[in-house]
Order: structure tokens, then C-alpha cells, then sequence
């Protein structure tokens, strides 16, 4: 009786162990910095100060996390050199050299611009667990990152174009309406 109290009780510990282990591993992603909680940003806007700042589709896009179709975002095929700015907040967020064709329908990086331009948060809609993109300034969603890129990161920032403003390279960043006064 007593082997059989210890057998069932080293099996339930191995069975925790395993479980914790795996919840674990989901929270990382290639050492990549990512949010577990709501963070506060930068740029808070109403809905409203929102819906008149974007076009309806960078509205859906980035605020509702709505998704392009496949294929039908203006960046999917764009090889120009530049950089890509947050259509949110008009932060520079991903650069042309780190930018590959994904074969995915989407623009697709393998890196962003610098380490504090985005932020990564757990998602975990449609069934599955992901990690959405976001921009650092304003929280709006730019699309996912997935661990099917290339070297050296092995990371693919899968965007939206609807989400991204590019500027070629010695143009002028872009600016608010308001900024242009």
C-alpha cells in the first residue's frame, strides 16, 4: 500500500512538473521582451480622436486588430529602401534591411527597427497561443511574430500593411495633420 501511495504521489509531481513547464515555455519567445499585462502607453486617444486620425481600414486594423487579406496589402511585394513607420503613433518601427519575402502574403521582418519600438502581447484568441505586435507608443496592433524567420533571428514580424507608413529612404518622416501647422 505504502509503494502505491508513493508511486501515485511521484507520478502527480511529475505530472505539475511537466504541466509548469510547458505553461513556461509558451511565455517565451527567442528571448524577445513581451508584455503579460495591459501596459500603459505613450499615446492615449479616444475612439473618437482615433476614427478621425486613421482611415477606416488602418482604424480596423489597428485598433480592432483587424487583419488583411493574403496578398492584398500595398508592402506584401515592396522592396523600396526606407523605413516603415507606425501608421498609429508615426514611430519608426521596422527598417527595409531587415525586410524578406515570406512567401506568408504578408510584409514580413525579421527584425524591428530597435528594441523599444514594439512590444510583444500574449494572444491567445482563435485558439491558439501568439504573440501580437504591437507599437510601443500607442499599443496598436500591427500584426504577429512567429519563429519561422531567418537567420540570424529566426523571428517573422508578420505586419499589416494598413498598419505601416513607409518613407524612403532621406524622405521626410511623416506628421500628424496638427503637427504640420
Amino acid at each position: 500500500m505504502k509503494t502505491k501511495v508513493l508511486l501515485i504521489s511521484g507520478l502527480m509531481i511529475l505530472l505539475v512538473a511537466s504541466v509548469m513547464t510547458v505553461r513556461g515555455e509558451e511565455d517565451e519567445l527567442s528571448g524577445v521582451a513581451f508584455e503579460q499585462e495591459k501596459p500603459k502607453y505613450e499615446i492615449q486617444l479616444t475612439e473618437k480622436e482615433w476614427r478621425e486620425r486613421l482611415t477606416p481600414l488602418q482604424y480596423a486594423v489597428l485598433r480592432e486588430q483587424a487583419t488583411e487579406t493574403m496578398f492584398s496589402g500595398k508592402y506584401n511585394k515592396f522592396y523600396e529602401k526606407g523605413t516603415y513607420y507606425s501608421a498609429a503613433s508615426l514611430q519608426p518601427i521596422f527598417s527595409s534591411e531587415t525586410k524578406y519575402d515570406s512567401k506568408s502574403g504578408w510584409p514580413s521582418f525579421w527584425k524591428p527597427i530597435s528594441d523599444d519600438a514594439i512590444k510583444l502581447v500574449k494572444d491567445t484568441s482563435e485558439g491558439m497561443v501568439r504573440w501580437e505586435v504591437v507599437d510601443s507608443k500607442s499599443g496598436s496592433h500591427l500584426g504577429h511574430v512567429f519563429e519561422d524567420g531567418p537567420a540570424p533571428t529566426g523571428l517573422r514580424y508578420c505586419l499589416n500593411s494598413a498598419a505601416l507608413i513607409f518613407v524612403p529612404e532621406g524622405g521626410t518622416p511623416p506628421k500628424f495633420k496638427k503637427d504640420n501647422k
